[in-house]
């Protein structure tokens, strides 16, 4: 598993003392509040202010004091430590520990690698690799019963059974 953990995508500059918008990845937004670093390009930038702004999370980071500055992090991921993120509840995963897990079905045969991932209101939805094609996969019990992230292995219910 990684060491870090990317929880939001700077988008753009705010003002012209250095700030950033943050795209954040995060479930709870006001997570930010509770962070006194982040890492940027495996650099570690304390958080000097955090201000919200409709969906997004504007970031005052410490040796950052011009839009100049800022405007060069434009499209960089703003990760935290895997030990400093929130932990989650049993049978919930990062998004990370899923990307590049290697799907089979129930009956051994291999079906492809987790490259994507869809949130949605109804389930969370894999894509998958699928001898050169996207299939998407609902993750619900009854079609995705197991999830091993530490194995790097999902199983599902035969395709057949299901699509």
């Amino acid at each position: 598993m990684k060491d870090t953990l990317v929880i939001g995508l700077i988008t753009t500059t705010h003002g012209i003392k250095g700030e950033v918008k943050v795209y954040p990845y995060t479930d709870d937004i006001n997570r930010f509040s509770e962070l006194s670093y982040v890492i940027i390009d495996d650099k570690k930038y304390d958080i000097e202010n955090v201000k919200y702004q409709k969906n997004k999370v504007i970031l005052k980071l410490e040796s950052i004091n011009s839009i100049e500055e800022a405007i060069s992090f434009k499209n960089k991921t703003v990760d935290i430590l895997r030990e400093d993120a929130i932990p989650l509840p049993e049978g919930k995963f990062y998004i990370a520990d899923i990307i590049g897990c290697m799907v089979y079905d129930e009956d051994g045969a291999f079906i492809g690698e987790v490259f994507d991932y869809i949130e949605t209101k109804a389930n969370d939805v894999y894509s998958v690799n699928h001898e050169g094609k996207e299939l998407l996969i609902p993750v619900v019990e009854h079609i995705v019963p197991v999830i091993d992230v530490d194995e790097k292995k999902i199983i599902i219910k035969p395709l057949n059974t299901w699509l």
